[in-house]
């Protein structure tokens, strides 16, 4: 029986629920018998004798959970063999990493899908899983379900990857592709895109280029070009204007928000992309393109954010450690 605790319950939390729930059949086809002994949030907890549909319950009609018991005291003291890390991501980290931490010490398995505990803490974290023989997986910290880290750890593992050039923000592309298709203002279809959901009433995150940054730190951390969050030059998309697209287009180009890293260059800003080149993906996809000397340019799209696609790629971790090839 695999015991699994799941801290941060809002969006990606909930959305790992639903699908344990949905999926239970398939799941413990792949992987055996599994049981949900706690999840958390930041103010409140439920372990022990409880059922995911009660927790879910619960959180949506009062906001929390049954006990007081704060996260960091689950991770320290619940019974468990794999933690899903769930809780909103801080660039310093914030206390995502606290959580990750204990629950490695504990020999206990990690599924991410924070980012900023990678970010912040990148190689410290995974030799701590190694010197603890056990794993710390994060698919779900870059392109939602876009295999963008097994791609590059696995499926590329004998491939020196020189570069991997990408769109890792779907509110950035959404507004440069309605930008590139009405020739509206940046402040128009920002408001747009607040109006739809796809962004934040508080959008700098996004547009002045910090979310596609910190997964370019994870994605460079990750084929071997040791970097930080101070090490990426980052420009957004704010100061794009209709009239940049119209000279672009004459020239047979569109504008995209890039993160690129290699091991010369570690940048996000936005780029001329000609029009057919697979970068000029339109909407809120995401894309990444890899660079290889053997395996020539491996290029991967799809949604980079949601609620089921991240918690899919959540799974697709759970399945690795307990299923897939080590």
């Amino acid at each position: 029986m695999i015991k699994i605790a799941i801290v941060g319950f809002g969006t990606v939390g909930q959305g790992v629920a639903e699908l344990l729930i949905r999926k239970r059949e398939e799941i413990e086809n792949a992987i055996g018998e599994f049981k949900v002994t706690a999840v958390a949030d930041s103010k409140s907890s439920i372990s022990g004798d409880f059922s995911l549909v009660e927790a879910l319950r619960m959180k949506r009609e009062t906001g929390r959970l049954r006990d007081d018991a704060k996260a960091i005291e689950v991770v320290r003291s619940a019974d468990y063999d794999v933690l899903i890390e769930a809780s909103v991501t801080r660039v310093d980290g914030g206390e995502g990493v606290n959580y990750i931490r204990e629950a490695l010490k504990r020999g206990k398995h990690v599924i991410t899908s924070n980012k900023g505990p990678l970010v912040a803490e990148f190689h410290g974290l995974m030799s701590l899983a190694e010197r603890n023989g056990v794993r710390l997986m994060y698919e779900a910290t870059v392109g939602g379900a876009m295999p963008v880290v097994k791609l590059a750890k696995r499926y590329l593992a004998l491939c020196e990857i020189e570069s991997v050039k990408g769109i890792f923000n779907g509110t950035c592309n959404y507004i440069l592709s309605r930008m590139e298709e009405e020739r509206l203002p940046y402040e128009h279809i920002l408001k747009e895109a607040q109006e739809l959901g796809y962004a934040e009433a508080d959008p700098s995150y996004d547009v002045e280029g910090i979310d596609a940054a910190l997964k370019l730190v994870i994605i460079a951390n990750t084929i071997g070009v040791k970097a930080s969050y101070e090490d990426v030059e980052v420009t957004g998309i704010t100061q794009i204007t209709p009239e940049a697209f119209q000279v672009a287009a004459e020239k047979g180009y569109t504008i995209r928000l890039i993160a690129e890293v290699s091991r010369e260059k570690l940048k996000v800003s936005p780029r001329l992309v000609p029009f057919h080149h697979p970068l000029a993906i339109k909407g809120t996809m995401n894309a990444a393109m890899f660079k290889t000397d053997t395996a020539g340019s491996i290029f991967v799209a799809g949604r980079g954010a949601g609620k089921e696609e991240t918690a899919s790629a959540i799974l697709s971790d759970l399945y690795e450690i307990y299923a897939g090839p080590r």
